[in-house]
Order: structure tokens, then sequence, then C-alpha cells
């Protein structure tokens, strides 16, 4: 190599560290947004380098340049003169060459440490602490991406201490007239509130016992399609429907369930659709309401069905002015099942309430109360249930817990519980100590 071409190949490596340093800056909640504040500017010269030497290697290395400041999420273009290939290979450094450069990806880690009195706590999701010791909850891999000017691509895909599940995997149209959104794939039904949401997103370590009985431990999702509709009316009401499989032990429970006999016909598919409504009470208080239903097949007998309705409501305040980092949030979901089994109906209702304080920027306290009653027949008398032959009488928790949170990306987290089971003799205590960390592009959670 000549002494010209080690030259240049010493300053390509102050230019792209010089970049690299800036691109970190930019993109670090800690930097500062002013020269004052030791931000390094992408626009300025390395040090050392002679106005000729850098516009040799702008020349040069302009394309990689931009590519990497866009992969840093930076707004640096590429200088004057500089060329869509590299000199040596005539590689073209376009966007699509550079994959990666598009695509969102996360990990959110979740473990907890547990302790019952209970030898069988009645922990209903999937995700819940279910034993004393250490819990891993889950490892969560988020891959999003916009595949192209007509398709949003969403994945969670979450890891066990024993295996590996595809939670959601879907695509989204983007570019629809009239208001209109399509999805196709694997997804959580919008059902409510807290069924389309992660763990993550909960206020509570565990998720409400009613979504695990009603649904299933991982909620209730399938493969299908779902399509919305933002209406034209003066204020925010959404329009969802979907069809999806009915079936599956863990997300489809009061549907058929485990029963595996396919699918011959339309009416074996799950059909939910849902009314969102938004209301901007004030500029420091907020709505959300909803109303859920969902009906499809369950295997008791010939053509039996399972209908469940529900309604949720989300009532936020966030005052705006003076700096105040206090949110106060009510949120409450009701749950009402009516099943055909042979000879008989049955109908049952769950559901819960919680309130959550956030007093201060990196704290937070919330509580909780739930409530599920034993299925009755429409006679009115409690009737055998094959789905939960022990439930013969109410079943009420209560839950508290407070929340640390060191950064946006990680939060600790204190929980106690106090479950009132109607056919045990004592109540159950639960305590958990959780922690939550977050790693990589992560998108802010729905309201």
């Amino acid at each position: 190599m000549s002494s010209a071409s080690r030259r240049l190949a010493g300053l390509a490596v102050c230019l792209s560290l010089s970049l690299s340093l800036s691109a970190w800056a930019q993109s670090s909640p800690d930097a500062g947004t002013s020269a004052d504040a030791g931000t390094p500017s992408a626009e300025a010269p390395p040090e050392g380098l002679s106005a000729e030497e850098l516009k040799e290697l702008e020349e040069a290395l302009g394309t990689d340049a931009a590519a990497a400041a866009s992969a840093q999420g930076g707004t640096t273009s590429a200088p004057a003169g500089a060329t869509s290939t590299t000199p040596s290979s005539g590689l073209t450094m376009s966007p699509q060459n550079i994959g990666f450069s598009w695509l969102n990806i996360s990990f959110v880690l979740d473990t907890t440490a547990a302790a019952f009195t209970s030898k069988e706590p009645l922990q209903t999701g999937g995700h819940d602490p279910g034993g004393n010791g250490f819990n891993l909850q889950q490892l969560e891999l988020s891959v999003n991406a916009v595949v192209d000017p007509y398709f949003r691509f969403d994945s969670n895909i979450v890891f066990s201490q024993f295996g590996v599940e595809i939670e959601e995997a879907y695509a989204t149209t983007t570019s629809l007239p009239g208001n209109l959104q399509l999805r196709g794939g694997q997804f959580l039904t919008r059902f409510g509130r807290i069924n389309p949401t992660h763990l993550h997103a909960w206020e509570f370590v565990d998720q409400p016992f009613a979504i695990g009985r009603v649904f299933g431990a991982e909620g209730n999702r399938g493969l299908g399609a779902e399509a919305s509709w933002l209406t034209p009316l003066p204020w925010y009401v959404e329009l969802v429907g979907s069809a999806t499989d009915a079936s599956g032990g863990a997300t489809a429970r009061s549907f058929l369930g485990t029963d595996t006999g396919g699918v011959t016909s339309p009416l074996d598919f799950q059909f939910t659709g849902a009314v969102k409504q938004f209301f901007e009470l004030s500029d420091d208080l907020s709505l959300l309401w909803g109303m859920s239903g969902a009906n499809g097949p369950n295997p008791t007998g010939y053509r039996n069905r399972t209908d469940v309705f529900g309604t949720d409501v989300y009532l936020k305040y966030r005052p705006l002015r003076g700096g105040s980092f206090t949110i106060i949030a009510l949120q409450a979901e009701v749950f009402y099942r009516r099943r055909q089994v042979p000879d008989d109906v049955l109908w049952d209702v769950n559901g819960y309430g919680q309130l959550t304080w956030r007093f201060l920027q990196r704290w937070a306290t919330a509580a909780r109360y739930e409530l599920g009653t034993p299925a009755r027949s429409l006679g009115g008398g409690i009737a055998p249930d094959p789905l939960d032959p022990e439930w013969e009488a109410n079943r009420q928790r209560i839950s508290a817990n407070v929340s640390f949170y060191p950064t946006e990306f990680s939060r600790l987290r204190l929980q106690g519980a106090t479950d009132l089971v109607g056919w045990r003799d004592r109540p159950d205590y639960s305590v958990f100590l959780a922690l939550e960390v977050v790693m990589g592009a992560h998108g802010a959670h729905a309201f």
C-alpha cells in the first residue's frame, strides 16, 4: 500500500469515528442540544484535518456517512459532490441494500421473585409468576418495520425458560382510503383494554384473572384478519371487526379451546367486534370508553356457541401546567360470558377496577380489585361448569403495588395481593418483586 493510500485510510478511520461519536451523542437521551452542552456537531470537521483532506474523504465516503447518520436517526445529508457508489467496488449504498437501517428491534426482560402462601397459586396468566422463588416471566423480542408504501410489519416473539412462542406477527395496511385499515396474521384481538396489550404495558405484575378465565392464559389471539375504520364523527370513534381461529386452550378458552376439529364452515371462526371512543373532557382530563363482543363455537355440542360481551373505561388526569409529573388514571373492565351447553345455558360475570397514581417523576403506586362469579344457569342457580368445575363461589382479589422508574428503560415493582377464593378455607397471599428492562427501539404505548 502506498503512503498516500495509508494516509487516506487513516483519515477515513478518523472521520468514521467522528461520525459515530456525533450520531451517538445525538441519539443519547442525556445529550444536550447546544454547543455549550458539549454535543458534537456532525457538520464540524474532525480536529486535525485540513479542508482539502476533508473534501477528499467526503468524496470517497459521503454516501457511507449519510447512511450511518440515517441509521442512527440523524438528519445529516450526503455532502455536495458525493456519489451513490463506493469508488473501489461500485456497490450501490441505497437504503434497500442496508435493510437493518429500517428495522426497529427491541428486547424487554421481565423477571420476578415471588412468594405465595398457597402451594397451588391460582394465577391464570401464562406469564404470571407461578411459584415461589425466581420466575422468568418472559423475554420479548419486538421487531417492526415499514415494508413498503402499502404495509407495515409487526412481530412479538416471546422466549421463556422452556420454549419460544410467536405471540404476534402480522402485516398492517398503511395507505387505504376512507380511514380504513386492514391487518392479517396472528394478533391479539382488540377486545377490551388489557387483552390487546403486552406484559410491559401493564400496571401490575400479573394480568387480571378475568382475562385468563374467559380467554386463556395468553389472552385472546389467533390467526386471522381484522378491519378497522375511523369514522368521520365529530369525536373519535373507531369500529373494529375481526375473524380469527377459535381454537387454542390458552388463547380461545371459552370457544373451541383445545378442540382441534378444524374449520369446516365460516361458523367455525371466532368473530370479534369493538367500538372505541375517545373524549377530551378538558386540557387535563380525557376519557376512553369501549364496548366489545365476541362470538364463536364451543365444543360442548353440535352448533353450541359462546358469547362474550364487555365494556371498558379509562379515565386519565394529567395536568399540563406547572411542570407536574402527576398522572392519575382509573381503569375498569367487565365481562359477561354466555355459553350454550347441553340442555342449558351458563353465564358468569368477571371484571376488575384499578387506580394508578404517578406522584413523582420516578415513583407510582396502584391498587386493583377483581371479582369473578360462579357459572349460573338461566334459571338462576349455580350450575356445574365444564371449564372450571371447582369454581363454586365468588372469587375476589385485592392487589397493591409501588413502582420505581430509574429511567424510562427500567422499572422496579413491589406488589402484594390477597386472594379471597370462595371455595378455599382461607385467603391466599402473595408478594412479588419484579424487574423490567427495555433494550432497543421500542415504540410508545397506546393511550
